[in-house]
């Protein structure tokens, strides 16, 4: 059996033992990582030692050509790689899209440091630690000092025989190839995320189907329409390294296959054997140290997630997008697309998206990184070494017919997308449906006042003494508070507060009664005095409702200490997201209509931060957010309740203006004033905080993390064979 069926038959067998074994199967990630690592033994030393070897053995002549010619190869693949990227909306169906609060929307991310990346100030650092782009500098440079060298040739000789130690040894660990691939494979397809899978289809079938179309025609094709090589002979040469990267994912430890095979190649059409088999030697580990086509197909993902989160990339866009993402692609993409997603201003949180494709789309990406790495290779030095030939009536057919396909294959996207997808808005159920993380204790859920009567509250009593002696832990919630308290779908009262209040109660010892505080029909009342006349420790203890502290309730009634955080934002029509980015550009709104909650220091803050603006106090807040558009521009909210009314109302964002970010807490009002209680509450309060108890619900109740419940995964040995359970 050949090398090469070796390789299919692991992958083949790896998934199949992935989908039948299910989760079961991951054990084998750990051989599948001990794999990755043995493959990149070699790989740094390979690179630096033939870099230096390659580029020292020209002469200056020579070295000026080969920058010349290979840098104008480049910088085709990249206008190509960036055309295509640019394409990928085409084949996007129509989505409606919200998402939870993420706190990504109000970092700001470091800038990237070239220097550090690039400059090896330390080679032996950049050598231990990895730092590829600073070891091919260096080897650069090194390579580039010998070209004068008189005395170059002993070394020459030294380098060229530890160059071939290295290619043994290399050799003998591709040997591992297909018991590699079989545990790479057995373990992604046992663990991938199928909900993951689902919810990304429409991006990872563009990308898969342009990464193909890339890889196995465009980069080849314009190879063998340029050069005397054939479209056959280059993809038959290639077709182990491009199995082997397309597997592991990483084009680092393909790079000396791929120069092996150039190399064969160039030399079976080459008159001067010993340049052609020197050149791909300099030339692909060069080129490792710029972005290539797969890294450029990736910033299709800034264009997916703008129409995920339905904050779509302008046209007039696409030419920053172009050229900011080449520049931050010399970078690591785990790096490029974070600063890409806040310079077009798309939810910070698609990132996790991103992150989801990886097992999918990394194995694709790297397949056409390999392609273009041989591409510029085998283009690069066709040129210097004379064999490239210009066919015009060739090159306009091979244009015609990519051109024909990438058409052909973004409409067909488009079309099978719009037949087989039923893409339904599904985020309100996911709010209407979440219970409370964690099963409460004893509570009795009280919708509409008045309540049974308390105990009686002797003077001098403290709130500790009277809830003791009660039984009960009364608290007050307002109804519609999402996140905090809300009735779900099921008719139950959930939310971060609702959590909150069954540990509070949990730490008294005693059961636990909610009544309601209905501010939306207070009357004449204003919310300080709906808040301040329920907490007499005879209706309520303690509301426990997403209240913000502010001066003026702080004047009227006790808080607890604070136990979160909210963030400052405007709620506003999806296609005003842009106006309401930077405060310089809302204050210099005319006639700009905001409104604000009945509290009066939210509607000093208003009238402070902009001063131009018509504020507008609105008593029944939550039932005003579809005045936002006919009546309103924006409603001044906090980010985190607003991203939730957003998932309710997808036709809305949230936008969290910069560069000032701006906090309020949150906290509970005691009844009574009573300074015991509160001392209580402040202890209870950090002691959740210490326990990790707060940080749980906030990542579930106001970042959404697992709000759905997350199914095992599929296998076919539990779903199909029921052996297991």
């Amino acid at each position: 059996m050949s090398f090469s069926k070796k390789i299919l038959l692991g992958l083949v067998v790896g998934l199949a033992a992935g989908l039948f074994f299910g989760e079961r199967i991951a054990f084998l990630k750990v051989a599948a990582d001990g794999y990755v690592k043995l493959l990149q033994v070699t790989v740094l030393p390979y690179i630096t030692v033939s870099l230096i070897a390659g580029l020292g053995s020209l002469n200056s002549k020579e070295a000026r050509t080969l920058g010349i010619k290979v840098g104008a190869v480049v910088l085709l693949l990249w206008l190509v790689g960036l055309a295509l990227a640019l394409l990928f909306p085409l084949a996007f169906p129509e989505l409606k899209a919200a998402t939870f609060f993420s706190t990504t929307s109000i970092e700001r991310h470091e800038p990237f440091d070239f220097l550090d990346l690039y400059i090896p100030a330390n080679p032996f650092h950049s050598l231990a630690n990895n730092v590829v782009p600073a070891v091919v500098l260096f080897s650069m440079i090194m390579g580039i000092a010998l070209i004068g060298i008189p005395e170059k040739r002993r070394l020459l000789d030294l380098l060229a025989v530890i160059n071939e130690v290295i290619s043994r040894a290399t050799r003998l660990i591709v040997r591992l190839t297909p018991y590699g691939l079989f545990a790479i494979a057995a373990a992604q397809a046992g663990t991938l995320d199928l909900e993951d899978v689902e919810r990304l289809q429409v991006y990872i079938v563009t990308y898969l189907t342009v990464a193909l179309l890339v890889s196995l025609w465009v980069l080849p094709g314009l190879v063998a329409v340029l050069t005397p090589l054939r479209f056959r002979d280059i993809l038959g040469a290639l077709k182990d390294a491009l199995i082997a990267a397309f597997m592991t994912s990483s084009l680092f430890i393909v790079l000396p296959i791929l120069m092996d095979k150039t190399r064969e190649l160039l030399s079976q059409h080459s008159p001067d054997q010993t340049r052609a088999g020197s050149l791909p030697e300099v030339i692909v580990p060069a080129s490792f140290n710029f972005p290539h086509t797969g890294k450029l197909l990736s910033l299709s993902f800034i264009l997916f997630a703008g129409w995920f989160a339905d904050a779509p990339v302008s046209y007039a866009k696409y030419p920053t997008l172009a050229l900011t993402g080449l520049l931050t692609s010399f970078g690591s993409l785990n790096s490029a697309i974070p600063y890409l997603l806040d310079l077009f201003k798309i939810p910070a949180d698609t990132f996790q998206l991103f992150l989801a494709t990886g097992p999918v789309n990394s194995g694709f990406g790297t397949l056409v990184a390999a392609m273009h790495t041989a591409t510029v290779a085998l283009l690069g030095s066709s040129a210097i070494l004379g064999l490239m030939k210009i066919d015009r009536r060739r090159l306009v057919r091979f244009a015609v017919v990519t051109v024909l396909l990438v058409a052909g294959a973004i409409s067909g996207a488009r079309f099978l997308f719009s037949k087989v997808l039923h893409m339904q808005y599904d985020k309100d159920k996911v709010i209407a449906n979440m219970q409370l993380l964690h099963e409460g204790g004893r509570a009795t859920t009280y919708k509409s006042s008045p309540v049974p009567e308390s105990t009686k509250v002797n003077p001098g009593e403290s709130m500790l003494e009277v809830i003791h002696k009660r039984g009960s832990l009364r608290v007050g919630y307002v109804p519609s508070m999402i996140p905090y308290c809300y009735f779900n779908a099921a008719g139950e009262l959930v939310g971060f507060d609702v959590e909150m209040a069954h540990k509070l109660a949990a730490e008294l010892g005693v059961s636990l009664e909610f009544v309601p505080i209905d501010l939306a029909n207070r009357g004449s009342w204003s919310v300080t005095e709906s808040l301040g006349m329920r907490l007499d420790g005879i209706y309520c203890d303690i509301i426990m409702a997403g209240v913000p502290l502010t001066t003026d309730l702080a004047a009227k009634m006790l808080f607890s200490s604070s136990y979160l955080d909210e963030t400052l934002a405007f709620f506003v029509e999806d296609h005003r997201r842009s106006e309401f980015e930077a405060w310089d550009a809302i204050r210099g709104m005319a006639g700009l209509r905001v409104g604000v909650p009945e509290l009066a220091y939210y509607v000093r803050k208003a009238r402070t931060m902009l001063p131009n603006a018509n504020v507008i106090v609105l008593p029944n807040f939550t039932e005003s957010l579809k005045k936002v558009g006919p009546e309103l521009d924006a409603l001044m909210v906090s980010a985190e309740r607003g991203s939730v009314w957003t998932l309710l109302n997808p036709e809305y964002t949230v936008v969290v203006p910069q560069p000032q970010i701006i906090k309020s807490p949150l906290a509970y009002p005691i009844a009574r004033h009573d300074e015991e209680f509160a001392r209580f509450v402040d202890t209870w309060i950090e002691l959740k905080k210490k326990d990790g108890a707060i940080d749980a619900l906030y990542d579930y109740w106001i970042l959404g993390k697992n709000a759905k419940p997350k199914r095992p995964r599929w296998s076919i040995i539990r779903d199909v064979l029921h052996w297991v359970s």
